[in-house]
């Protein structure tokens, strides 16, 4: 951190500065209150670590000189470790919470500043984190080989019960964009139905909203058509959300359908690091893999050998990401519909050899499935999966003993689809059945579901207190920093507690 009392930044912006210091009677007064394991001492000592010069950069230097941004980001800190994410709280808890007087030396931002300032805190989180993960590993305190992958739903700040169709939502801007147009001319608009904001100001931010609804759900609508005619929902049964227009509809935790984001992260199982972190407007984890390793490279400048994940994240098209980027992937593999039969009663897929060298599959009865075709199927974020098509001679098929138990086609023989990325699929399944694999799998419960219980039940993370995905990203990447922060101050306390404990003895003269 830069500045006095902990570095000053070099910019030619001037600050405000802050009303104490470290000789102040009443700073002095808290600093001999407060215990010496208390977490704003925690906060202070740990962020020396971060370099807030980018920050301090983004200042423009006009108008009324504003609060250092680094007592600010040590405040916000502190009140996220204890799962306070609103800026109104921020404001509220620095009129009343001495320990923040302590932290931030007696600043006292307006409301409208702690907003402000959270908008502005958000494109430099990834940047702090980054600094936080290579000082982690410099310090060897992960080599960032393993990792534990999974994600979770948290509520978006929305109303399940305010979602709407497209007939609806134009029915509604219509209205809102004429009370708007009265606003602009000075009047009073005639009519102001109850779901419709009350004032001028107010009208032109839900207006803003509703605009963002509206092209949210022209995509929703164009991304089911591109859906199979069977998957297809119709038009107007295709709602959105317009307290939160970004935020995914979806099931959580709870079972309660309502808007919310998935959040997910990559916990270190060899320490208690975070190395990855993101939020996808969607409302399952499918197709989250490749960005997650990626954004792990992104942030600790290296790149996982070994992933552990649950069953939603092993497909065929994630286990060729991950062999092409020479990633190990512990999870297991769960059937889905691209070979399960529709009726138990049927051979299963398991149950027919496959025959390489034949490019065939052979049937319980002998017979062989020949390639009849090839198709492609849509995969989540937009990935394609191609499937070959085998079938057996319709000929044949009827006149099988085993017909009964094989298929129901009444014209043609049995059908099986064999993915492009099968061989890969295979391997896999045999992999997990090692005892090698089973003994790493274990350690998957124990690292990243202990991340989402500190978030939920200690952080209070089961609704984010922002709108949009920019906002509530910010308020992931706060929880991380600190948690990062926190590991990795402690980890070095207790290395320097050791030392101090058992110094090394100096060699005895001969």
């Amino acid at each position: 951190m830069v500045g006095d009392p902990w570095h000053a930044a070099k910019t030619e912006v001037r600050f405000a500065a802050p009303p104490w210091h470290t000789q102040s009677a009443r700073w002095r007064q808290i600093d001999a209150q407060l215990p010496h394991d208390h977490l704003a001492r925690e906060i202070r000592h740990a962020m020396t670590r971060l370099d807030v010069t980018p920050l301090y950069d983004s200042y423009a230097g006009r108008g009324k000189a504003p609060h250092r941004p680094d007592l600010m980001l040590a405040i916000v800190l502190f009140e996220t470790r204890r799962g306070q994410r609103q800026p109104s709280q921020w404001f509220q808890d620095t009129q009343e919470n001495c320990a923040l007087w302590w932290l931030g030396f007696g600043i006292h931002p307006s409301r409208s500043c702690w907003y402000e300032f959270r908008d502005r805190l958000g494109p430099y989180l990834d940047t702090c984190n980054e600094q936080v993960l290579h000082q982690a590993v410099d310090e060897e305190v992960s080599g960032v080989k393993r990792g534990a992958l999974d994600g979770s739903a948290v509520a978006a700040n929305a109303s399940r019960r305010r979602l709407i169709n497209d007939e609806r939502l134009q029915q509604r801007l219509e209205q809102l964009t004429a009370a708007c147009h009265a606003d602009a001319q000075g009047h009073t608009p005639d009519d102001v139905p109850g779901w419709m904001a009350t004032t001028a100001p107010t009208r032109t931010a839900q207006h803003k909203r509703y605009c963002q609804a509206q092209d949210h759900l022209t995509l929703l609508q164009a991304a089911n058509q591109r859906r199979s005619p069977s998957e297809r929902r119709p038009p107007d049964k295709i709602v959105v959300s317009t307290g939160d227009p970004e935020a995914a509809l979806g099931v959580d935790k709870d079972h309660v359908f309502r808007p919310l984001y998935t959040i997910q992260t990559i916990r270190d199982v060899d320490s208690l690091l975070i190395l990855s972190y993101d939020v996808f407007a969607q409302a399952t984890d499918a197709g989250t893999l490749p960005p997650m390793l990626a954004r792990t490279e992104q942030l600790t400048g290296r790149r996982l050998q070994e992933v552990l994940v649950d069953s939603g994240y092993v497909t065929g098209v994630d286990l060729a990401v991950c062999a092409a980027e020479s990633v190990r992937l512990y999870g297991p593999w769960k059937e889905n519909d691209l070979s399960v039969s529709q009726e138990r009663a049927l051979f299963a897929k398991e149950q027919f050899q496959w025959v390489p060298e034949q490019d065939a599959y052979r049937c319980p009865a002998g017979q062989l499935l020949k390639q009849s075709g090839r198709e492609k199927r849509l995969r989540s974020g937009g990935r394609e999966e191609v499937l070959l098509r085998y079938k057996g001679e319709a000929q044949t098929c009827h006149t099988c003993p085993l017909r009964a138990q094989c298929t129901t086609s009444q014209k043609g023989g049995r059908s099986l689809r064999r993915s492009e990325h099968a061989d890969l699929i295979v391997a896999h399944r045999a992999w997990m059945e090692t005892a090698e694999a089973k003994r790493v799998y274990r350690l998957r419960g124990q690292t990243i579901e202990l991340v989402f219980a500190d978030f939920k039940e200690h952080r209070g993370l089961r609704r984010f207190s922002s709108r949009g995905l920019v906002r509530v990203r910010t308020e992931l990447a706060l929880e991380v920093l600190v948690h990062n922060l926190l590991v990795l101050h402690r980890s070095s306390s207790q290395k320097q507690n050791a030392k101090e404990t058992h110094p090394t003895r100096a060699p005895i003269a001969a």
